[in-house]
């Protein structure tokens, strides 16, 4: 297992595939609180907050951290919560670099 957490986003290249079944289930062991969407190909995780001045500090931060790996996610937004969905569209599912940036939003926790 690598610590995710301590690498960085990667370009991939143009013919790359999605990461397989195997692969996935042992990556998101590490990255405590989030799960697969239905169809299993993207995960997502639904942070809660006590208030809306929180929750905006957070987008922020989530925000910093996309723009520094070059790797966006889709975020919803409420008063008190914000749920992040990373998946790789390049590739049609899921890619190492969705769940280093899971990793990294988890770190700042």
């Amino acid at each position: 297992m690598t610590d995710l957490v301590k690498l960085a986003c990667k370009p991939l290249p143009r013919d790359a595939a999605p990461l397989s079944e195997e692969e996935t289930q042992e990556l998101i062991g590490q990255v405590p609180g989030w799960d697969f969407n239905h169809a299993h190909t993207a995960i997502q995780r639904e942070f809660r907050f006590r208030n809306y001045a929180e929750t905006m500090f957070f987008v922020n931060a989530v925000a910093w951290i996309a723009q520094h790996q070059d790797h966006h996610p889709d975020m919803q937004v409420s008063y008190n919560r914000c749920t992040v969905s990373y998946a790789t569209h390049s590739v049609g599912g899921l890619s190492i670099n969705d769940f280093i940036c899971a990793a990294h939003i988890n770190a700042i926790l």
